[in-house]
């Protein structure tokens, strides 16, 4: 049986702090590279294609290893799968910042995901494991602000390293917060001792690679071979199949690294379904603008990564209190309104024009996106890790996560269908409309979907 959530509000400042920082290096790469595309294209070559390839390299990694990640969370321990993971990460991170290629630093960017891949599942486990009640959802609330806040304030913090020293910093960074984090790990004390240990799910994992490698790469480079070409649509194939391939083991083998029984939960199924629109139009939205910015407008890194400042600073300020408030009101209503208001926001940047007016056009939109995007996230969290059995923490965090990483993977890779082969302002705006389009079907979905948790009655005391 396992062990309750220890209440020593020491241990639990410590735990928070580590699952912070292990899942911030993370998210924080996943998207501080988007204001360093054009200069990492302007000295290597490449365009479009290699743009995205950074970006979905680490991503598809990210995304297929993080399964096997919250098996390996689940079977070796939550810290030890940690620290493995930050030591990986460090090093590929420093691989990224001497890469002399394009193509090298794809393949390291790929390493530096499956890495990636171990730190999440094992950081919302520790938090899982540590606390309870409404002190998990506010706890929850708190690694949402700072986790989500990673993946919009990277490119604020790319844009300054990228023009005040090289693009080659934003990975070297990483080495000061990984350090930081090795050390708290050895403060912290012992997790409880797993009493079951699952077998790690190899063929899963190599399925599940393959069924998200192949489509991917087929939506990056049908814009430079067209369809017909072998070259995309065999892998395209394979990968559709090996995906299906997929779905079948994981229904039969007996310790799947994706338990589909996870999905007999209703607020498991549809937080999953929310979390594929909204995290797809928070990893593409972001994407463009970052890029459009800096290629068609002419702004500087630093001036790109500080125009997507606001939603951040929306998110610190409110995510923790709509933790907390999801936590007595139940997660449904939040998840309905949030993405609905985050597209309102991208739909207020359609006045965008050649001559950008920032304070009029865009700030009025992102600060709207905020305040959507902070109303979503931890609610969404709480919703889907709510709905299973905490034993299961490692795995089900890592299918969220792993959704999250896969949507924002498919939507980036899906980019040339909606921008052509060049970025232009008709372009931006199919953007910002296809992405508000995605945030709105996350709103339907939570509203048709998620239900709020019945209410825990006291037992009632004898006079």
């Amino acid at each position: 049986m396992a062990s309750a959530p220890r209440t020593d509000s020491g241990t639990q400042r410590v735990v928070l702090l580590v699952a912070i920082l292990a899942s911030f290096v993370a998210f924080l790469d996943g998207t501080i590279i988007n204001v360093a595309l054009p200069s990492i294209t302007r000295e290597f070559g490449g365009g479009l294609p290699v743009q995205q390839w950074v970006v979905d390299s680490y991503l598809l990694t990210l995304g297929a290893f993080i399964l096997l990640a919250g098996s390996l969370s689940d079977a070796f321990g939550r810290v030890r799968i940690l620290a493995i993971g930050l030591v990986g990460f460090g090093v590929t991170s420093l691989l990224c910042a001497v890469a002399p290629s394009a193509e090298f630093l794809i393949v390291v960017r790929a390493l530096q995901g499956a890495t990636a891949a171990l730190l999440v599942p094992s950081s919302l486990a520790i938090i899982i494991s540590t606390f309870s009640g409404q002190a998990q959802a506010k706890a929850i609330g708190t690694w949402t602000a700072w986790t989500g806040t990673a993946m919009i304030i990277g490119p604020l913090l790319g844009g300054l390293l990228v023009d005040t020293v090289s693009w080659r910093l934003v990975f070297g960074i990483n080495v000061l917060p990984i350090a930081v984090t090795l050390w708290l790990l050895l403060k912290m004390e012992k997790q409880p001792a797993l009493i079951a240990r699952p077998r790690v799910d190899v063929v899963g994992a190599t399925l599940g690679a393959i069924g998200l490698g192949g489509p991917v790469f087929a939506l990056i480079e049908q814009g430079r071979y067209g369809w017909t070409s072998p070259i995309v649509w065999v892998p395209l194939v394979v990968g559709v199949i090996a995906f299906a391939l997929f779905l079948w083991w994981e229904g039969r083998t007996r310790d799947p690294m994706m338990p589909l029984s996870l999905f007999a939960s209703r607020n498991f199924s549809a937080g999953n379904i929310a979390t594929v629109f909204v995290y797809g139009a928070l990893g593409f939205g972001f994407f463009v603008i970052a890029i459009y910015l800096q290629q068609v407008a002419g702004w500087s890194a630093t001036l790109a990564g500080l125009a997507t400042l606001p939603p951040t600073l929306v998110m610190l300020v409110l995510s923790s209190r709509i933790g907390s408030l999801a936590g007595r009101l139940g997660p449904r209503l939040f998840m309905t309104i949030g993405p609905l208001v985050a597209g309102v926001g991208f739909l207020f940047m359609l006045t965008v024009a050649p001559e950008i007016n920032y304070w009029l056009q865009l700030l009025p939109g992102l600060v709207l996106f905020g305040i959507g995007l902070a109303i979503t996230v931890a609610p969404l969290t709480s919703a889907i890790l709510g709905a299973i059995d905490p034993a299961q923490a490692g795995i089900g965090s890592a299918v969220n996560n792993a959704v999250a990483r896969v949507a924002g993977l498919v939507a980036v890779a899906c980019a040339g269908l909606i921008l052509g082969t060049v970025l232009d302002l008709p372009g931006l705006h199919r953007a910002l409309v296809a992405t508000a389009v995605m945030l709105f079907l996350g709103g339907i979905v939570s509203f048709i979907g998620i239900r709020n948790p019945a209410p825990v009655t006291e037992p009632a005391t004898a006079s």
